[in-house]
């Protein structure tokens, strides 16, 4: 960290410098966007004293409408040239960058037209160590509530295309199959919209105005319930087959069990084949009717020995006892030909699915369950790769694993911003994707060299002012296009203004973070969100 205060007070001084020599007029413009810059960048190396400055600053040159002559601006800077030229000691950073890995923090879903009590809230509750993705756009809220699978979801009931109730509607559908407390919001606290939220399914019913203490304390209690219901089940009630909290100890009995024998064991995932296209064709509860039809289908047609678990989403796990990679390769090609002929019906449409799967037989004991399911996804991802609708085994692969390939772009002006990202991106370690990291200094330049383009998933870290082209300019030109579908988006602002976070929700981006950000927690950000990557 020392190193990367040294560079910006270094890089910041010349900068200052360079515009008060300037012997011409300087733009108001110019200045707001050196201090704009200073500001998000002193605020995340903890250089408080420089933060705090510069936004006092910031303030005047928001409100100025002229430009600045050079005594002008010398006299205006003068006091934060002095605390540059005198900042020859850094705060020392005690905070080292943790294990992200195990990842399994609360993720709250806030979805409130107020983008003022939006931000408020994401904050709040950002501060109590958890997550929030904040939504002003409903049909986006509802697709982002299937998409990444949030602990606890709050929703205000007046919202302006659709109710809150309608929202909750539509979850409530696919949370009738699992626990995940609901929270209704609202200005109006009388007795019929009360009674009217827990009927249609709300945990909890939370009047407006807020009150701040009583209001985290609540959310706390509901995401504690969810955490020890989690634990206490372990049959996933949508599909009626194990859940993956049963996995490790299943495992450890097969691995026990292998021993025991002197047998080997064969583990599977299956992953069915494009079943986005089902949500998105018939909508979600369709989708759950499919995976409750496809997981009986497999537990009914695979030994009482052997065990099924739904690992997530569209992806199951199987533990085949005392089999060989080859017996269960003939058992899952004979499951796919016979899954892939079932006549599948919604909307008085028919068709069918099929699925992928990789297999990894184990021959040794000393296999953990995390590495076996590393090697069987390896599997399953080169199926994929190869057509889908097909087994392949990773004990048959030669060359080195493959992986899933994740393009991250960083469009970010500032050079010591785009350091620090390309440093976390570098620390992330995801056993299933290979990252491909790019930095862009503005958007055109992103634009213009056509990334999105190329073959593999893309997540964006997209600055939200620059120079050239700003960010929600950006954002509006990834969604217009064809490959809008495959970008997932982190936007980074400057400062908490409501007007620019509005906007990039209502363009799609999945989540936000404002400068100065803690570079921990936009790590932890950063990997939970690449994680839910599908």
């Amino acid at each position: 960290m020392d190193k990367y205060k040294a560079i910006f007070i270094t890089r910041m001084t010349e900068q200052l410098r360079n515009l008060l020599n300037n012997s011409q007029v300087i733009r108001n413009e110019e200045v707001y966007q050196l201090l704009h810059t200073i500001k998000g960048t002193s605020g995340t190396l903890d250089l408080d004293l420089l933060f705090q400055l510069v936004s006092d600053l910031m303030e005047h040159v928001e409100q100025r409408k002229e430009d600045w002559s050079q005594p002008q601006l010398k006299h205006f800077l003068g006091g934060l040239m002095d605390v540059c030229e005198e900042y020859e000691h850094f705060h020392q950073d005690l905070n080292k960058i943790p294990d992200y890995r195990d990842i399994d923090i609360p993720l709250i879903q806030l979805i409130d037209d107020d983008i003022s009590l939006l931000i408020f809230l994401k904050e709040k509750l950002e501060s109590k160590g958890w997550m929030v993705i904040a939504n002003s756009q409903e049909d986006h809220a509802i697709e982002q509530f299937y998409s990444m699978n949030p602990d606890c979801i709050i929703i205000d009931i007046n919202l302006p295309k659709k109710s809150g109730f309608e929202v909750l509607e539509a979850i409530q559908k696919h949370t009738k199959h699992s626990f995940v407390p609901k929270i209704m919001c609202s200005i109006d606290n009388s007795r019929q919209k009360r009674i009217a939220a827990y009927k249609m399914g709300a945990d909890d019913f939370i009047s407006k105005p807020l009150d701040m203490e009583e209001f985290l304390i609540r959310i706390e209690r509901h995401l504690e319930r969810k955490r020890i219901f989690d634990q206490s089940v372990i049959i996933d009630e949508l599909t009626q087959v194990y859940n993956r909290k049963f996995l490790q100890d299943s495992y450890n009995r097969f691995i026990s069990e292998a021993s025991r024998t002197k047998t080997s064991g064969t583990i599977a995932i299956l992953d069915i084949d494009h079943f986005k296209k089902v949500n998105d064709t018939y909508g979600h509860v369709m989708g759950d009717k499919i995976l409750t039809v496809f997981a009986q289908f497999i537990k009914q047609n695979i030994r009482n020995t052997d065990t099924l678990f739904r690992y997530g989403g569209e992806e199951f796990v199987i533990l085949f006892q005392r089999a060989t990679e080859s017996e269960i390769m003939v058992v899952l090609n004979g499951l796919l030909n016979r899954f892939s002929e079932m006549v599948l019906k919604a909307d008085g449409n028919r068709f069918s699915l099929t699925f992928s799967a990789g297999i990894y037989e184990i021959k040794t004991t000393d296999i953990p369950l995390k590495k076996a399911l590393e090697i069987a996804d390896e599997a399953l991802y080169l199926a994929k790769e190869n057509g889908r609708a097909r087994v392949e085994s990773a004990n048959q692969m030669i060359d080195a694993p493959n992986k899933k390939l994740l393009n991250v772009s960083i469009v970010e002006d500032d050079s010591l911003i785009r350091s620090i990202l390309m440093n976390i991106l570098k620390s992330i370690e995801i056993s299933h994707l290979t990252i491909a990291i790019k930095e862009y200094e503005d958007g055109l330049q992103f634009l213009e060299s056509n990334r999105l383009k190329e073959e593999g998933m893309h997540f964006l870290i997209l600055d939200g002012i620059m120079p050239v082209m700003d960010g929600l300019e950006v954002l509006k030109k990834v969604k217009e296009t064809s490959e809008e579908h495959n970008a997932h988006i982190l936007m980074l602002t400057g400062r908490k203004s409501k007007r620019d976070i509005a906007e990039a929700l209502r363009l799609g981006a999945d989540d936000y973070v404002t400068k100065p950000f803690s570079i921990t927690e936009l790590q932890a950000r950063i990997t939970r969100l690449i994680m839910r990557i599908k």
